[in-house]
């Protein structure tokens, strides 16, 4: 049911002859409105609303330009932390039980520390079969690791896609500007370990993932 709003001819001629705000003056009263409707609690802190250069391009009505999209995948390349000692790879079935924790980072948790968080990879994608429930968000990493021809992740033939795959989970701007994923690392969602296991997960021959 559609509801009308009669509004008298006078209001209507004087909206007529008021000056549209720019794109800017938009931007400011959202920003405000944001900074004044969030209020810290818990462990969520008012930096939640700064937005960091990727955040902002990708967040207007228009795509980046391709200028400030390679300027924030190169600034996000270069947040990436690689794993120490160069170990990939962790356990998967610590993995897989990150993917099915959505927990984390939320106002009512106790603790921003990365071991009480999940991963939270089936809020967007398919990763295993077994599964019915799971998002549509992402594209299905059912066989991530078997599709890549990754029969083993140490083997040096398998380094690019294994490195690929960290940087993505560390700070997926580093690949696609305006990408959705979070970035695990980078934000500290997740810790270097946990990142290991999901890479196990993903990538493990052994893994239910890639049978």
């Amino acid at each position: 049911m559609q509801i009308k709003f009669i509004l008298p001819t006078a209001v209507l001629a004087l909206a007529g002859c008021a000056t549209a705000p720019t794109p800017q003056e938009l931007d400011a009263q959202a920003a405000a409105m944001i900074k004044a409707g969030f209020r810290e609690q818990g462990i969520a802190k008012l930096d939640r609303i700064q937005q960091d250069l990727g955040q902002a391009a990708c967040s207007s009505d228009k795509q980046p330009t391709d200028e400030v999209a390679r300027r924030v995948e190169a600034e996000s390349m270069a947040t990436v932390k690689w794993p120490t000692g160069g170990q990939y790879i962790g356990d998967w079935k610590v993995g897989e039980r990150l993917a099915q924790n959505g927990r984390g980072m939320t106002w009512t948790d106790s603790t921003a520390d990365p071991k009480a968080n999940g991963a939270q990879c089936y809020n967007c994608h398919q990763i295993d079969k077994a599964e019915i429930s799971y998002g549509t968000i992402g594209p299905s990493l059912w066989n991530y690791g078997k599709l890549r021809g990754v029969k083993d992740p140490a083997d040096p033939a398998a380094a690019a896609v294994v490195q690929y795959t960290w940087g993505k989970l560390w700070n997926s701007k580093a690949y696609a500007a305006c990408s959705n994923m979070p970035r695990f690392g980078h934000k500290g969602l997740l810790n270097e370990q946990q990142i290991r296991d999901v890479m196990a997960l993903l990538l493990d021959p052994k893994s239910p993932v890639n049978q």
